[in-house]
Parts: structure tokens; C-alpha cells; sequence
């Protein structure tokens, strides 16, 4: 479009809008002009201020980088120490806790209260119990099956008469802690080291039947499992005792030792100090420790403090080269700006003619707009006038159907009378009766003509095909009577439904048929028929179900015996104004009134066969269950 054409659309531009087209950049203010030597020496200037902050900004932030890795380091290794010593202090407590509740159980039981009758507060060798095997055999099956180190049985004096494997019978007095707290009616516990160097606890219980002390039971629990355990962990972990001396460590250098000697020997090797998480354990008297190695702490530190530096000198980097950037892009601007004006002035000028253009097409949409309306109203009178046509081509046909009921009732009437004149009301009942029927069967037909030719609606709803074909069949029979052609409606196709409208649908069926039915009046097969009766019809006209549609469907086909649709028009038979009828008989527009409306309703109809032996049409329309389900879907936006 140029600017010739918008005036000839008749669009008037406004000098208000030329100008406001126009770019602003002559009102900008123009920076001042530099030499290339200048600008490179202010960009020398920049690199060296930007250069200096870089370093700055480099030392600080790897200052921070190592602080801060130093810093989460140290969470992880305390995390992980706290996780530790939770671990073990449960492993521990597991261990005891399965020998705590031991040493109470049998001062309660019978079997063992007898081996302390009649010890009198003197020791007891176990040579002396009446039942020596009674007892070995109870006490080994306790050390047995619990897996302790030994079973001791005191008298009331603390002194030992009876152990299962002896660990212990050199150590006499060494249990003075754990009896004082069992004579008190609690149950004793005490650490202590075994003669051959092994550690173990203690569990003491008091053996009273009738409130009288006749001796103690004491379980030796082993720890060395506890240690072997700890040695799976990468952390040192030790107990120490109420004297304050390691009794348990996973490093047996340290088992024994003070925990002064520890760490000065620890110091002397220049490791890092290590992290000491501490618990104390009040039942046992003892406080476990965890030593978490931290020299991971300084390669992190490092770790950071190197990333740090590589992250600044590659910022150092970015920034040398975003400014060598700049620096040629204000260079190479100063190039482009003459040509950065005139391009400037060739959109402008472009833009301008543009809007011209627009406008102009804005009124020739607007102009389609209008005509596309007024062909759809076309369209629809169309449609009528193909339906009114229909009926004047039924006229004659229908009004032999109305002259029959009343000549009919014009002959009942008669007689009513004379039967009525004669006194016979029995007979003029009848006959009234038979007048009432015909009536009923005129005003059928009226019905279905005012439908027919009422303006149908436009919306869609599942259908019966039953009441259509019946209300097509009423319109079109007494014509194909009258042609003599036989007409066939499948009984399967009643109670189908689809999705459609009754109005427009039966149309779609007169259409067909009449088409069908012009066709074989063009052959000359059908007969005429006689008001004494009719000859045997030649032409046959079928409307059936096809089984074969696809799912969702429903297809049905419309045949007939006549002459077949020519080759040379059997492409374009659906378009408007074709057709094979003689000039004056008609103007081909029932078939594409025919695909139109199939088209309103999502279905379609094809030419399936044509020929000397007949044409046969397929309508496909959607089942009435699926077009259900698509119209909630539209409903719902989706």
C-alpha cells in the first residue's frame, strides 16, 4: 500500500500523527565528540582505578572464603562428633543395660536363694552345698547364655564362695563400692580391672528372702566388645572414670593413661588440637569423650581461600575484557552513528507509511466482515427457499393426500345423516367415529408441513431418528406413491440417536429422497398409481444402517435404482448449482444444503457408489454419547 492508495480508501491522515511519528532524536542531547586517542587514554585511566579495587576485593574476599569454609568445616566435623558420641553412648548403655536387670532376677529365684541358706555370715566354700552340681550347672547356664565374664555368690561378709571362672578370686576386696550401695537395698555398680589386665563393670544385687541379708549375686560384664565396636570409628573415643583416668579407649596406647599424658603427647606430635565433645554417664560415674579429628579444618580453609583467588582473578579477567569491550564499542559507535541517523530517517518515513497502510486495511476487514455477514443470510434464505421449493414440489402429491380423507369424510357424513334420519345412531357413531380419524391424520400432516417449513434452530442435542424419518416419511410419501416408487426405511435406524437438530435433519432425508426420487421419474420406472389401486412399483428408494461406521459414529445409507450421477460432475456434486436436472427443473443447490447442514451438525456426507444400477449416499453423523461427552468438555474449557 502506498500513500496513493490510502487516499484512495478514503482515510484522511492526521498532521498530528505525522508528527508524532517523527523520532525525537534530533531533541536528544548529542554526546560530545572524542578522538580515539582520548578515549583509549580514559579507558587506560578506568583500568587502572578498576584494577586496584580488584586486588582490593580479591584479599578481602579470600580473607572471608577461608573464614568461612573454616567455619563450615567445623560444623560438620562437630556435627558428625555429636552424631558419635550419640551412637556410642546408645551402644554402651545397650551393652549394660542387658546385665543391669541380671543380677535383681536371680536374688528373687528360688534355685539361687538356696545356695546361700545356712551360710551364717561365713564364707562358704562350694564344696560345702549339699547340691555342688545343682549349683555349677545353674550358675554356667547363666554365664552361658547372657555371655558375661563370670557369676559371683557372696556371703553377707563380701566374701566370695562361689565363681563360675574364677576371674576374680584374687581380688577380694575390691568390690567394697558396689556391696555398701547393694546393702542399702540398691543395686551395686562398680568398674574395676581383672587381674589379667581385662576391664569390667560390676552389677552387685542383695540376696534377701525375708528381709534378712544371707549374701550377694554379682554379674562381670566384659567390655571389649565395646572397644572392638568403637574401632570402627575414625574418631578417637574415650571413658574415663570417676578418678578421672581413661578406663575405655579405642586406641589402646591411650587405655589407663591420664588425659593430661594424652595430650601432652598429642601436642608434642604438632597434629591440630582436636574437637573433645564430652557426656557425662551419672549411673555409671563415667563421661565419655569424642575426640574429632579436625585437620580437615585447614585443608578446607585452604580449599576456600584458593577458590576465592581463582573466582577474583577470573572476576580481574571479565573486567579487563569487559572494558577492552567498551572501549571498542564507543569507538565503533562513533562509526556508526551517520549511519544510525539515516536509518533512523528511512524507519521513520517506513513507519509512516505503514500506519497509512493500516488504516486502509483496517476498512477493507471491516468491509469483509460486513459481506461474510450478509452471505450467511443469504445462506439461511437460501436453506428456506430449498425447503419451500421442496414442498411446492410436494404440493400435488400432498393435496391428493388431504382431497382423500375428505372426500371420505364428506361420504361418512353423508351417511351419518341418513343412518341418524333412520333412527341407526349405532351406525352414525361409526361413521363419526371413522370422520374423528381422518381429521386426526389431516392435522398430522399440517403438523409436520409447519414444522418443515418453520426456520430451524441452530442448536445441537442428542436426536431420535425414528420421529425424523417418520415426519420424512408423512412429506415424501405421497409423492413416491404417487411416482410409484417404493420407499424402505431400515427398523434398525428407530431408536439410534445422534446428535443433531429434528428440523434441520429431516430436511437433510427430504432432500435425499426427492433427489432420489426425481432421478428414477428421469428413467421412467415408476408406475402411477389409480384410486382402484396402483400398479407394482418399479423404482425403490432404501434408508438403512451401516454397520461398518467408525466408533462414535453413526452412518447410514441412502439408496437408490436410478440412472447413477454422471462422471464429468461426480467430483463436484456437493458444490452449489450442479446437477443433471433439465433447465427449469431445478438449480442444484439441495446436495450442498444437504453437506452444509451435516457439516453444522460435525458430520459429513459422500458419494459411496454411483452407476447404472443406482447411487448410494453415506451421511455420518456423531452418536448422541459421544457428542454428549464433547459438549460437556466444551462446557467445562477444556
Amino acid at each position: 500500500m502506498n500513500n496513493t492508495h490510502a487516499r484512495r480508501a478514503g482515510v484522511q491522515r492526521d498532521p498530528a500523527a505525522d508528527q508524532a511519528d517523527r523520532p525525537a532524536a534530533a531533541a536528544l542531547p548529542r554526546p560530545a565528540r572524542l578522538s580515539g586517542r582520548r578515549i583509549r587514554r580514559r579507558f587506560a585511566a578506568t583500568r587502572l582505578v578498576a584494577l586496584a579495587g580488584l586486588l582490593l576485593f580479591a584479599v578481602l574476599a579470600v580473607f572471608l572464603a577461608g573464614r568461612f569454609a573454616e567455619r563450615q568445616a567445623l560444623a560438620e566435623v562437630h556435627a558428625g562428633a555429636v552424631e558419635t558420641l550419640n551412637v556410642q553412648i546408645a551402644t554402651l548403655d545397650g551393652v549394660l543395660d542387658k546385665y543391669r536387670v541380671l543380677p535383681p532376677l536371680l536374688a528373687q529365684t528360688a534355685e539361687f536363694r538356696q545356695f546361700f541358706a545356712g551360710s551364717g555370715g561365713a564364707a562358704q566354700a562350694s564344696s560345702d552345698i549339699p547340691d555342688r552340681a545343682a549349683l555349677r550347672l545353674a550358675t554356667e547356664s547363666v554365664v552361658g547364655l547372657s555371655g558375661a565374664l563370670d557369676l559371683l555368690l557372696l556371703d553377707p561378709a563380701g566374701e566370695i564362695f562361689h565363681s563360675v571362672r574364677g576371674r576374680l578370686r584374687d581380688g577380694e576386696g575390691r568390690l567394697e563400692d558396689a556391696l555398701a550401695v547393694a546393702r542399702q537395698g540398691r543395686l551395686g555398680r562398680q568398674s574395676l580391672v581383672l587381674a589379667d589386665g581385662e576391664r569390667a563393670y560390676v552389677f552387685v544385687a542383695a540376696v534377701r528372702p525375708e528381709f534378712a541379708l544371707e549374701g550377694f549375686i554379682a554379674i562381670v560384664v566384659g567390655l571389649e566388645n565395646v572397644e572392638a565396636t568403637w574401632a570402627l570409628s575414625k574418631n578417637t573415643i574415650t571413658v574415663t572414670d570417676r578418678s578421672g583416668r581413661i578406663f575405655l579407649s579405642n586406641r589402646r596406647d591411650w587405655r589407663m593413661e591420664r588425659p593430661e599424658t594424652v595430650q601432652a603427647l598429642v601436642a608434642r606430635t604438632g597434629a591440630p588440637a582436636p574437637l573433645d565433645l564430652s557426656r557425662s554417664l551419672p549411673l555409671l560415674e563415667w563421661r565419655i569423650h569424642v575426640l574429632a579429628d579436625t585437620s580437615d579444618v585447614g585443608a578446607a580453609r585452604l580449599a576456600g581461600q584458593t577458590i576465592a583467588g581463582l573466582l577474583a582473578l577470573g572476576l580481574a579477567g571479565i573486567a579487563a575484557v569487559a572494558l577492552r569491550r567498551r572501549e571498542l564499542s564507543i569507538i565503533r559507535e562513533r562509526r556508526d552513528r551517520a549511519l544510525a541517523l539515516r536509518l533512523e530517517r528511512v524507519v521513520r518515513d517506513r513507519t509512516r507509511a505503514l500506519s497509512r497502510a493500516n488504516l486502509s486495511l483496517k476498512g477493507e476487514v471491516e468491509e469483509r466482515r460486513l459481506a461474510e455477514e450478509r452471505l450467511r443470510q443469504t445462506q439461511g434464505e437460501l436453506v428456506q427457499a430449498a425447503k419451500l421449493a421442496s414442498l411446492g414440489q410436494m404440493a400435488a402429491a400432498l393435496g391428493h393426500e388431504f382431497n382423500q380423507p375428505l372426500a371420505a369424510i364428506r361420504t361418512y357424513a353423508d351417511n351419518a345423516d341418513r343412518f341418524l334420519s333412520r333412527g341407526r345412531a349405532d351406525m352414525a357413531s361409526g361413521n363419526l367415529k371413522r370422520i374423528s380419524a381422518m381429521t386426526d391424520r389431516m392435522a398430522e400432516m399440517s403438523k409436520t408441513l409447519l414444522a418443515f417449513a418453520r426456520k430451524p434452530g441452530t442448536t445441537l442435542s442428542p436426536v431420535a431418528l425414528g420421529p425424523i424419518l417418520d415426519e420424512a416419511m408423512i412429506l415424501v410419501r405421497p409423492r413416491l406413491r404417487k411416482a410409484g416408487i417404493a420407499f424402505e426405511v431400515d427398523p434398525a435406524l428407530r431408536p439410534v440417536e445422534v446428535m443433531g437438530g429434528r428440523i434441520r435433519l429431516a430436511q437433510v432425508f427430504v432432500n435425499l429422497v426427492n433427489n432420489a426420487a426425481d432421478a428414477i421419474a428421469g428413467t421412467g420406472k415408476g408406475a402411477a398409481g389409480t384410486d382402484g389401486g396402483s400398479q407394482r412399483p418399479q423404482g425403490r428408494i432404501a434408508i438403512a444402517l451401516h454397520p461398518g461406521g467408525a466408533p462414535g459414529t453413526v452412518e447410514i445409507r441412502v439408496r437408490d435404482d436410478g440412472p447413477g450421477i454422471a462422471a464429468a460432475i461426480g467430483t463436484d456434486v456437493f458444490e452449489p448449482f450442479v446437477t443433471t436436472k433439465a433447465s427449469g427443473e431445478g438449480i442444484g443447490i439441495g446436495l450442498s444444503i444437504v453437506r452444509n447442514i451435516l457439516a453444522d451438525f460435525g458430520g459429513e456426507i459422500r458419494l459411496v457408489e454411483t452407476g447404472p444400477e443406482g447411487t448410494t449416499f453415506a451421511i455420518v453423523l456423531a452418536s448422541a454419547d459421544t457428542g454428549q461427552s464433547a459438549l460437556a468438555l466444551s462446557r467445562e474449557g477444556v
